[in-house]
């Protein structure tokens, strides 16, 4: 049959009466929204609801999806543990999603007992799959749920993906609803979950308009350092709706939008009336300009890249190709031995860094070619970068100032210094000018979480500043 609708409802728990209470009025705009739309989705009848969830298992190398027969849920970690759902799984429907994703090269993980066991899974619905699952029982819904969580794949991945999804779909008899559970920006005000950032709504409108006129190219084309700072959780989930749904005739439409504690609750749906097989057309055809663009803009960087970059990306390059490694310029061999980070990003995610904050070799060509085979290959963060991998990647070389102690946080600025913190043998270092990491508070945090130092526990901290070349 077809996917007869498609919805992005957000999932915060306190939309849902029983969690609500007094603080409903204060959201009653997303919740009249959530009930037209659930309204909307059973008035198309489906045997079958998809929902993609950011807060599922997610994986960095595969998008999971529950293989489990019978599904679980419950809000009773927001003190609402009346509000349950028990629904039975599509389980064909998911054997050939999985089936048509791995024709299209997307890694799938399909958790059953063995999975579940070796991750520690639990069989249990998570709050951004209940909650929009929680307004389409109350419409009545009574069929099949096929939970999927997002990935750290690549964008097109996750789009393709999506295109996969609804290949499936048209090939079996299901009437399906596929759901994007997508929270937007969680740094929309002072005391926002995630901290405030001044850049949080101007994603959130980037989303929404993109959604509502459906464009899907300025959707798969949001800048990274943008999704960093707003500190979202739906981009995702939203790419992979999109993979689905494009193709020609597809209408989108919001019911609202609003961010009243902070967080970006945006409610939409979207149908088309295309026939099988446009959405594998126009959607590869999308991919294919959008991974043009982006390989063009890296031969252009690469085109002006620094002797430290390319001095760092030709080591790992050799390195990958086991080939001899390149000679060390005269100018990096000569210059001031200093301490060194390699970062290496892949399509906006970090795909690699390591470092060291004062000099082990007697060079700083050294020093830059010891770290960068490292964050390539010994990164325990990663796997290690692959051949086919190395026309993706964007480096990035910081030379690191002698540190100093200071005695307080007020003498740290994230956007200028760096910061150590230390306690006893544990120390935490955190680079300065990275996206996302706006404030003191920030850094400091992330920098203890590195060292596994708790909070309130006594730390010393020292600053530095750095030399990025890109």
């Amino acid at each position: 049959m077809t996917v007869v609708f498609g919805g992005v409802s957000p999932h915060p728990p306190i939309i849902v009466p029983a969690v609500g209470g007094r603080e409903l009025p204060r959201v009653q705009k997303t919740l009249d929204a959530m009930r037209a739309w659930a309204k909307e989705c059973l008035e198309q009848d489906p045997d079958t609801v998809i929902i993609i969830s950011p807060h599922g298992p997610v994986f960095q190398d595969a998008i999971a999806v529950t293989a489990f027969p019978r599904l679980r849920g419950d809000l009773a970690r927001f003190n609402a543990p009346e509000v349950k759902a028990e629904v039975e799984n599509d389980l064909p429907l998911l054997s050939a999603v999985i089936d048509q994703a791995k024709r299209h090269g997307v890694s799938i993980a399909a958790i059953d007992d063995s999975l579940a066991e070796r991750f520690s899974i639990e069989n249990e619905l998570d709050h951004g799959t209940m909650v929009p699952l929680y307004f389409l029982l109350e419409a009545g819904f009574r069929g099949k749920v096929v939970p999927v969580a997002m990935a750290l794949l690549p964008r097109e991945e996750l789009f393709r993906f999506g295109i996969a999804l609804r290949e499936a779909i048209d090939a079996t008899p299901r009437r399906v609803a596929l759901i994007a559970s997508s929270d937007l920006s969680h740094r929309l005000t002072k005391d926002a979950p995630a901290g405030y950032h001044p850049e949080a709504h101007d994603f959130d409108k980037a989303i929404e308009r993109a959604f509502g006129v459906w464009e899907l190219d300025d959707l798969l084309t949001m800048e990274e350092s943008l999704c960093e700072k707003a500190g979202e959780c739906g981009y995702r989930p939203l790419l992979m709706l999109a993979g689905a749904f494009d193709r020609p005739g597809a209408k989108s439409r919001v019911y609202s939008y609003e961010g009243p504690f902070g967080v970006g609750y945006l409610v939409g749906s979207v149908t088309d009336g295309g026939e099988a097989g446009e959405a594998s057309a126009m959607g590869e055809g999308r991919l294919a300009r959008y991974i043009q663009g982006r390989r063009d803009k890296i031969e252009r960087s690469r085109a002006g890249e620094s002797i430290y970059v390319r001095f760092a990306r030709q080591t790992l390059e050799a390195h990958v190709a086991k080939e001899p490694l390149p000679p060390i310029p005269a100018e990096l061999a000569t210059a001031e031995p200093a301490g060194v980070f390699v970062s290496i990003k892949m399509q906006g995610q970090l795909r690699g860094c390591i470092g060291t904050i004062e000099p082990t070799r007697e060079s700083l060509g050294e020093e830059i070619r010891q770290n960068a085979i490292s964050a390539g290959a010994n990164d325990p963060r990663f796997f290690p970068v692959e051949e086919d991998e190395l026309d993706e990647l964007v480096y990035s070389v910081d030379v690191l100032m002698p540190e100093e102690p200071i005695q307080s946080t007020d003498e740290l600025d994230p956007q200028r210094y760096g910061v150590i913190v230390r306690a006893g043998r544990q120390q935490g270092l955190l680079l300065p000018m990275l996206d996302g990491v706006d404030t003191v508070e920030e850094q400091v945090r992330i920098a203890r979480q590195k060292a596994g130092i708790p909070e309130g526990k006594a730390v010393d901290l020292s600053r530095f500043e750095v030399v990025r070349h890109h």
